[in-house]
């Protein structure tokens, strides 16, 4: 397929812009950022100095300029959904940070809009078509571990202190909590590998109500501030092909740990950490040998933006784009779902759904997304 480039805009122009301006100029062929705005101008001139993109505006003039077609949403959570009405409203595609909402009632706003105007959502993470999780996804169609039944992940973290970022606040309430900053990551792997979620039960706790500043750099020194979200939540997630799948995800340790395993009939499978793209992959055979494998999709380096390059190439052959509104909204389900159930103290059945992303194909080209 001869493919054209496709024009973005990115709102946003943050500590997370850094790396999708790097890779969407430097990486993907088919991606030309145009134009990238914020609302603290200097943000915005600072990032286009820096990666040598024409235009530092202001967001309504990204979204008036009539070149751009997908806008790049990599504003602070809770805005997310009214960035991502602006953008669709405006005529432009939108691809957004993770998570998707902060309520599903935002959610399906959103993708209500774009359905009504012909216009794709794409949301992050897109860690999950990197080489670690993509071979994952094989070994696992393939046959190697049997009949995948279970699985088990973990992410213990800090909750950071620093206070230096200017958002510093907005990560001790929902959207900066485990599961719903870094809770997607797991979710979207998992379904990527086993399918969608039906019913989930989970209990989300904390024991650190209040953070203190502690680095003498902040301009925030020693104030103490609020914890609002929980930073301890453990899960149980029914899959409806049948597998297990228990999930813990905290902030209120240190450091970083985490880890995620997939149990079959006939093997282990130590998935690598689905932050990331790459990462080691084994398999613990059923006669107790533990077997490494290698990739069988490229992609293993930090290549965030990489949805946006396939939303790109979506748009132009027509097929669906795999980090889509649609998974990313049932995410959000069955995360918001789990924090329900620990309200309710009961199952809470999903009422979303969405397809299993379709996997990269074998044999792609360096820079490339479809055959």
């Amino acid at each position: 397929m001869k493919v054209r480039k496709v024009k973005i805009g990115i709102i946003g122009c943050g500590q997370i812009s850094h790396i999708y301006l790097k890779n969407c100029t430097e990486m993907f062929d088919i991606l030309e950022v145009v134009a990238c705005a914020d609302l603290l101008p200097e943000l915005a001139s600072k990032r286009a100095n820096e990666f040598g993109i024409p235009k530092a505006c202001t967001v309504d003039e990204l979204l008036a300029d009539p070149e751009i077609e997908i806008v790049v949403n990599l504003t602070a959570p809770a805005v997310h959904a009214l960035v991502n009405l602006k953008a669709l409203q405006s005529g432009k595609h939108v691809y957004t940070e993770k998570p998707f909402a902060l309520s599903l009632p935002d959610a399906d706003e959103v993708l209500a809009l774009a359905a009504s105007k012909g216009l794709r959502v794409g949301c992050a993470p897109d860690t999950f078509l990197g080489a670690g999780i993509q071979t994952c996804i094989k070994l696992i169609d393939d046959g190697w571990i049997g009949t995948p039944y279970a699985a088990s992940g973990t992410i213990i973290m800090g909750t950071s202190s620093d206070g230096m970022h200017p958002n510093f606040q907005n990560f001790l309430r929902l959207g900066g909590d485990p599961l719903l900053d870094m809770g997607p990551y797991y979710l979207t792997a998992l379904i990527a590998m086993l399918g969608p979620v039906r019913r989930v039960t989970g209990s989300a706790q904390q024991v650190v109500r209040e953070l203190q500043i502690l680095n003498h750099k902040s301009p925030r020194f020693g104030d103490t501030v609020p914890v609002e979200a929980p930073m301890n939540v453990a899960a149980t997630l029914d899959f409806h092909n049948g597998a297990v799948v228990s999930l813990q995800a905290s902030k209120e340790s240190f450091g970083y740990s985490p880890r995620l395993e997939v149990y079959g009939t006939e093997g282990i499978l130590y998935v690598p950490d689905p932050n990331f793209f790459g990462g080691s992959i084994a398999i613990k055979q059923s006669n107790g040998e533990t077997k490494e494998f290698p990739y069988s999709h490229p992609i293993a380096t930090d290549s965030r933006g990489l949805g946006i390059a396939d939303m790109a190439y979506a748009l132009q052959s027509g097929r669906p784009n795999r980090a889509s509104g649609q998974l990313a909204r049932h995410v959000l389900d069955v995360s918001l779902s789990i924090f329900e159930a620990s309200e309710t103290e009961r199952h809470v059945t999903i009422q979303s759904g969405c397809e299993r992303p379709a996997p990269l194909p074998l044999g792609l080209k360096y820079n490339r997304l479809d055959l």
